[in-house]
């Protein structure tokens, strides 16, 4: 119900009325004995579960039942004071049962239980938990470097890592909220023994003011009300500092604290004998003997029992359901299964240097993983291919700056950035006024400067653009699969793209698919398209053309020159701009030397020219390029769609970033401005 979400709130709400507002006797016994209850869960709780997150509000509930406690006293003290040393019948109760008619022991008695929880229990939890949250701080890099080793070697799986990384988090964040809430229940046992004070001092002098009785009579009135109350106080602090003390003590257990100490006590039941035999030998010394032999008999019986039960043999199952126990590398990889899963390279993986893990790591306010889920959304709006999952690792090859980045299992790219600056990159050369570090933008290999903080306005005024770290490596990372996206489109994913075209043109996946093109063929041309930076999102189109020309047409560059052709809005849209297209065209006779070199073979044609016609286009190509590289950040060559394939191989050795444009490409609405011209002198 939604009530009981609001439960805790009005539950502070009331303590804080507590402090304020007095209460009649009855209310306060029934508050005393909730309080009392409530400790007992809590420390129950404590003793059951396995590890200290399975209770991870504890630090906060710390800070709620101190408060209680508290506010419990104070309404408390307020009806001592103020009631003839009357606050209800469980403080009556209470100190009546302890004191016994002798004041001096009750007021002995609630000291010492005091300080056993200032001194002892609370002391010890209080150190326990500084030295837990700084440990388990310190540790952090390890363990995440460990979940990053399994992880790379298949031990684990994303969603696993994923888990852990975030218990590590927690754990580090519970520890260090304990450290502090330990000082809560350190400062309610001296706030203890100021309220005993007052109520002490305080009712002896209100009862000879209001002439409550004798001196005798006035010292059993509120010494027994004193310590009644203070009792009510501390054995609910008593129990919520033990629980405290089990929660932060849990460093290495697998189960409750009753199954481990059963478990681990009744381990060695040796231990039980000599310790038998040891008890009995203080009746030499003058201990009564018959309690003294009747615990040696037990511990010797119990000894008799865990070793007969140790000897039992264990079940042993046999065959290929056996479970094995993995206690070493060796033996994780005797199972042939395991070293399998060696051989499974990641489709796009990236490396971190330690100081950039704090960039890509949720825990600590990285947003990179979030960029990466926004980059695949638009590369997909883009080009029309779902790239697959990033795996993200650290490594201790690289430099704490660095990362590198892997297509199948290889390093095609890395760069580095620093963490706390920002790239600029200058207007130009000659307003590159803003002092910093030099260096090379890893994306498309500008010049520019990393730059700290306290510059970044000078900056910002000066006409810089400047990019935070992770745009930087997102960037990067963008441009390495834009390069490689041809590699990454697998025949799953083909699969995956049918199966969604499927759902809107069944009848066209089913008359093209394999009747006139097979998936192979179909992942090829893709693939064509994707290497030129053509998108692949409406493959409905590249299908239907397909299934024209799939069953008379066996070359896969000449199929794709059709695709091409029938996607010529989608490739127009992409490389125009403002509906104008800036291009360098080919001279008919380098052409026609083209297209006489041609050789055809069953499985393909290819390009045949001569080595010094090749030096000769080459070199023209190169000149027309360099005249436009300041007005065109990509060259576009335009030809005749013949030869626009080998055209495009040819110059691929020399401009791989150069497109190559057919006339049968372009949308007939683009406007062609012809920059330059390709020939041979």
């Amino acid at each position: 119900m939604k009530i009981f979400n609001n439960l805790i709130s009005a539950f502070v709400v009331a303590i804080i009325f507590l402090l304020i507002v007095p209460l009649p006797t009855w209310l306060l016994d029934f508050m005393f004995i909730a309080n009392l209850t409530l400790s007992f869960v809590i420390l129950l709780t404590t003793m059951y579960i396995k590890e200290p997150l399975e209770i991870s509000v504890y630090p906060s509930l710390l800070l709620i039942t101190t408060l209680f406690r508290l506010a419990l006293n104070v309404s408390s003290t307020r009806m001592i004071l103020s009631n003839n040393g009357y606050a209800g019948e469980v403080v009556k109760t209470f100190g009546e049962f302890v004191i016994q008619g002798n004041v001096v022991v009750g007021l002995v008695i609630f000291l010492i239980i005091v300080l056993v929880q200032f001194l002892v229990i609370t002391k010890g939890s209080e150190r326990v938990a500084e030295v837990s949250a700084r440990f388990t701080l310190d540790a952090m890099p390890g363990k995440q470097m460990a979940i990053d080793a399994d992880l790379s070697s298949g031990l684990i799986d994303e969603e696993t890592a994923r888990i852990r990384r975030s218990k590590i988090q927690r754990e580090s964040d519970f520890f260090g909220s304990m450290d502090g809430a330990s000082k809560f229940v350190k400062g309610d046992a001296i706030m203890s023994l100021v309220s005993t004070f007052i109520n002490l001092v305080g009712g002896v002098i209100i009862g000879f003011i209001n002439n409550v009785g004798s001196f005798t009579e006035i010292m059993q009135i509120y010494s027994t009300a004193t310590v009644g109350d203070g009792l009510m106080s501390q054995i609910p602090a008593l129990l919520i500092s033990v629980a405290t003390g089990m929660i932060v003590t849990r460093s290495a257990s697998e189960e409750n604290l009753n199954t481990d100490v059963i478990r681990q006590l009744s381990s060695q039941p040796i231990t039980l004998i000599l310790a038998a035999i040891a008890m009995s030998m203080l009746c030499f010394i003058g201990f009564p003997a018959p309690q003294v032999l009747t615990m040696s008999a037990f511990l010797l019986f119990l000894a008799f029992v865990l070793m007969r039960a140790n000897r039992a043999p264990e079940p042993v199952a046999v065959g290929p359901t056996m479970t094995e126990e993995v206690t070493s590398e060796a033996d994780f990889y005797k199972n042939i299964d395991n070293v399998y899963n060696l051989l499974v390279v990641d489709q796009i993986s990236m490396e971190f240097g330690y100081s950039l893990i704090p960039l890509v790591d949720e825990a600590s306010g990285g947003s990179f993983v979030d960029r990466v889920v926004m980059f695949r959304k638009q590369f997909v709006l883009e080009m029309g291919l779902v790239f697959p999952s990033v795996r993200l690792k650290d490594s201790s090859q690289l430099n704490p700056n660095q990362y590198a980045i892997s297509i199948k299992g290889e390093q095609v790219a890395q760069g580095e950035v620093l963490v706390d600056h920002y790239l600029a990159l200058a207007p130009d050369r000659e307003h590159d006024t803003i002092d910093g570090i030099e260096t090379v933008e890893p994306a498309f290999g500008m010049a520019a400067k990393w730059i700290s903080e306290d510059r970044r306005v000078k900056a910002e005024m000066a006409g810089y653009t400047l990019i935070d770290p992770t745009s930087v490596i997102i960037t990067h990372l963008s441009e390495v699969i834009k390069n490689h996206a041809h590699e990454l489109l697998s025949r799953q994913e083909v699969g995956n793209l049918l199966a969604n075209l499927r759902k809107t043109n069944e009848a066209l996946v089913d008359d093209t698919i394999p009747t006139i093109v097979s998936v192979g063929t179909l992942q090829k041309v893709l693939c064509n398209l994707l290497r030129e930076g053509v998108p692949i999102r409406d493959v409905e189109t590249i299908l239907e053309t397909l299934a024209d020309y799939g069953a008379t047409v066996k070359d896969l560059d000449m199929l794709t020159e059709y695709v091409r052709q029938a996607l010529r809005r989608t490739i127009t849209h992409r490389f125009a701009e403002a509906g104008q297209l800036k291009v360098i065209s080919l001279d008919a006779n380098i052409e026609n030397q083209i297209m006489g070199a041609v050789k055809r073979m069953d499985t393909g044609s290819y390009l045949a020219l001569e080595p010094q016609t090749i030096q000769e286009i080459i070199t023209a190509t190169s000149r027309e390029i360099e005249k436009i590289s300041d007005l065109v950040p990509v060259p576009i060559i335009l030809t005749s769609p013949i030869v626009r394939i080998y055209f495009k191989k040819l110059v691929d050795q020399f401009y791989p970033s150069t497109l190559v444009l057919s006339f049968n490409e372009i949308d007939p609405d683009v406007k062609i401005q012809a920059l330059g011209n390709i020939a041979i002198s």
